[in-house]
């Protein structure tokens, strides 16, 4: 969310694209809500109103909803997390031992570190979503009378802004540590296989010039630096449009 940007690159996709390499790309409520990041995505199956959330429920949905378009949103360079069912992947993931803190160590002492030390939390995944979402939704119902997925675009940007400065922060999860948690798990279903439920269309692969799972790669290993002449394909089969 930092205001960063070289002329005539695009912060946000170039952030993505340097970031790739520390995303492992195979890593991993009753009803969705309309507004206005919904209505201006493409449609993709990965996001539809036929999805029941497996963990969030219908007052968590929304934020999920919102946070992701507001972390990755839909542009003229690309579809967003939202339109690649980036939620999707979020809330699958939660349910996985992923989320329950399964895959790390997860025993004390707890204490504050720099982040070159691992994860220093107490909290599991599904923890700090549940507690973050909670916390912010309240201050958004005391600070601006509705819940964080109703307000503008730049309040929830600002939002965002001061979560991940650490100026807006909670007794029950630090900002900074739930807007980490926030931004890596939609990193990493963004550049996802499509069958973990992001990355619908292929898109950030096609982004990076990522093959996938193409079996004829290797061949071109002997030629760096030369743009791959196919497009991605996915572990299922998958193809981009």
């Amino acid at each position: 969310m930092s205001k960063q940007g070289n002329k005539g690159v695009p912060s946000r996709r170039r952030f993505l694209q340097q970031t790739l390499a520390l995303i492992p790309l195979a890593a991993a409520g009753n009803s969705l809500v309309s507004f206005d990041g919904m209505a201006a995505s493409e449609p993709s199956e990965g996001v539809s109103a036929d999805y029941v959330p497996i963990f969030f429920n219908s007052e968590e949905w929304p934020f999920v909803l919102a946070v992701t378009d507001r972390l990755i949103p839909a542009d003229e360079h690309g579809p967003g997390a939202l339109s690649e069912g980036v939620p999707v992947f979020i809330d699958r993931q939660m349910e996985l031992p992923y989320g329950y803190g399964h895959l790390w160590y997860m025993h004390g002492p707890f204490a504050t570190a720099e982040p070159e030390l691992g994860y220093q939390s107490a909290l599991i995944p599904r923890e700090s979503w549940r507690r973050g979402i909670r916390a912010v939704n309240g201050w958004c119902q005391k600070t601006f009378h509705k819940p964080f997925a109703e307000l503008e675009h730049p309040q929830q940007n600002d939002i965002l802004r001061r979560l991940e400065s650490n100026d807006l922060s909670f007794d029950e999860v630090p900002g900074s540590l739930f807007f980490t948690q926030m931004l890596e798990n939609c990193k990493e279903g963004y550049f996802a296989d499509p069958m973990h439920g992001g990355n619908q269309t292929l898109a950030s692969w096609k982004l990076i010039g990522f093959p996938g799972a193409r079996a004829d790669y290797q061949q071109v290993m002997d030629h760096p630096n030369r743009p791959y002449p196919l497009g991605p394909v996915s572990i299922s089969g998958k193809r981009s449009a």
